[in-house]
């Protein structure tokens, strides 16, 4: 699952405007708002893909860790 480019977009709008002219309160709040969002979305993709991993040894045996693989199971 990809991130939303307009959220992206948004994000660096904002840390732009941080840097050149400021941001009002109202705007400090949209921005840790939309940082919360980015690090939600990241967090859920990159446990995606960790799920998806699977670990072989040079002799191609499964030797992915049993946490990862009971895991995979439950969800």
């Amino acid at each position: 699952m990809a991130i939303d480019q307009k959220l992206i977009n948004e994000i660096n709008a904002l840390a732009h405007k941080k840097k050149t002219v400021g941001l009002t309160p109202e705007e400090q709040v949209r921005q840790q708002k939309l940082r919360q969002k980015y690090l939600k979305e990241f967090r859920r993709g990159f446990e995606q893909q960790l799920q998806s991993i699977k670990v072989v040894d040079a002799n191609g045996n499964d030797v992915t860790p049993a946490k990862a693989r009971m895991h995979k199971k439950v969800n």
